[in-house]
This record gives structure tokens, sequence and C-alpha cells, in this order.
């Protein structure tokens, strides 16, 4: 779905550089189609992004619409 394709993108834009300067752990508590827990971990050596719980403690835990999700990192109006 739109949710998976979404971190799909995030994950192949992650560099080491990002990390180094982010240095963050960020939850997503998203609903709607798509929704449940995600994560995008800028704080380990080459980062990560995907389902479930994130593999270090949230720095930042967000609860939002899926379809929110998806426009804010796309742009894209969505459903």
């Amino acid at each position: 779905g739109p949710v998976a394709e979404t971190f799909r993108i995030i994950q192949g834009a992650v560099t080491e550089e990002l990390v180094r300067s982010a240095q963050g752990v960020f939850q997503f508590e998203l609903s709607g189609d798509g929704g449940g827990t995600w994560y995008l971990d800028l704080k380990s050596k080459a980062g990560s992004a995907g389902f479930g719980k994130p593999p270090a403690t949230a720095d930042v835990v967000m609860s939002m619409l899926s379809a929110d999700f998806v426009k804010m990192f796309t742009g894209e109006e969505g459903p």
C-alpha cells in the first residue's frame, strides 16, 4: 500500500550522513489504510525504516492518519 511504499522510498533515501546529522528515532502510530506502528531510525549507523516498533527507544512518537503521513513525506494529495 501507499504507507509501505513511502517507507520503502524513505529507506532508500537514508544515508549515513543523514543519520549523523539527525541522530533521532521516530515512531509513527498510523491509523487508517496501512496503519499500525512504523519507525524511522536515524540514530544507528546505517539507519533503517519499517513496520513495527523501532530497534531503539523512540525519541519522537507521532500519531496521525496514514493518508496524512503519505502526504507529509511525498507532497501528494492522496485519496
